[in-house]
């Protein structure tokens, strides 16, 4: 039986914006087609199984379309799945959760602080202080530059470091914002596809959509959209810290989660012209 349109429909306008970037970066199809290729065997390895044994290349090949020597051959070259996050992300997401949480580097409104660039200028409510309190092994300053770097932080005129901001959010740095692209995507391709296949119980994958908007519509909207998912994330946060603190400590099967938020707009289409009647 042949696989519903309406999924391909789907397929071809979730692969309209990564076809855009990939061609923008100069991956060709050529180059899409090897990942594809490798992908749909390492799937079929890890996950069409039978009787709780890894599917012959035989099988792997009926499933998946590709040629048994080539299964044969990708299955040799096979690697860990998933991508080992960068020092810099796993260090930067712990410093940026405690700035936004920990009670004394939040002002009234509940937002980070500016801190002082060193420790002697604002003691433990310091930038020094604070990457201190994490980790032994990384120099604040070397931090601060590599954080100036991607974009993640500013030093204002007092000699304070502002987080731009309530999230560790590079806005330049490729390795570390193509790190947060497969990963984010992954597990939301991932929560909607387990949805899509009726398993139970299904994840949470939500969203608001409007056409008509005007851009200062559009605009307060987003304000709101990063005020309102900014407190969501800072409170799963939080109740996740507590959670992996007590977890730790048991046995049994541990599991990871991921919570995000995003917002997008665009131009609407217009409408075509209607053809000359006449013509």
């Amino acid at each position: 039986m042949a696989p519903p349109a309406s999924l391909f429909s789907a397929l071809r306008h979730l692969l309209r914006p990564l076809v855009r970037l990939l061609t923008a970066q100069g991956v060709t199809f050529p180059m899409l087609a090897d990942v594809l290729k490798q992908t749909y065997v390492d799937v079929a390895v890890r996950h069409f199984g039978l009787d709780g044994k890894p599917p012959t290349d035989s099988r792997a090949s009926l499933l998946t379309g590709v040629h048994r020597k080539d299964v044969k051959r990708l299955r040799q070259e096979r690697t860990q799945a998933g991508e080992p996050m960068p020092e810099i992300v796993a260090l930067g997401a712990q410093l940026v959760a405690v700035w936004t949480t920990r009670k004394e580097l939040r002002d009234r409104n509940g937002r980070p602080r500016p801190l002082p660039r060193l420790a002697r200028q604002g003691g433990n409510r310091s930038f020094e202080a604070l990457v201190a309190s994490i980790s032994k092994d990384i120099r604040a300053r070397s931090l601060l530059d590599e954080w100036l770097r991607l974009g993640v932080v500013k030093i204002d005129d007092q000699d304070r470091v502002l987080l731009r901001s309530s999230a560790f959010v590079p806005s330049r740095g490729f390795d570390e914002k193509a790190f947060y692209f497969g990963h984010n995507l992954h597990d939301h391709i991932a929560a909607a596809a387990h949805n899509m296949q009726g398993a139970e119980p299904a994840f949470l994958e939500r969203s608001v959509h409007y056409e008509g908007l005007q851009s200062a519509s559009v605009a307060g909207l987003k304000a709101l959209a990063e005020r309102a998912g900014m407190d969501a994330v800072q409170a799963v946060y939080r109740e996740s810290k507590q959670s992996e603190g007590r977890d730790r400590k048991l046995e049994g099967e541990k599991q990871r989660i991921t919570f995000g938020i995003y917002f997008y707009s665009e131009p609407v289409a217009e409408d075509p012209p209607e053809k000359d009647q006449a013509s």
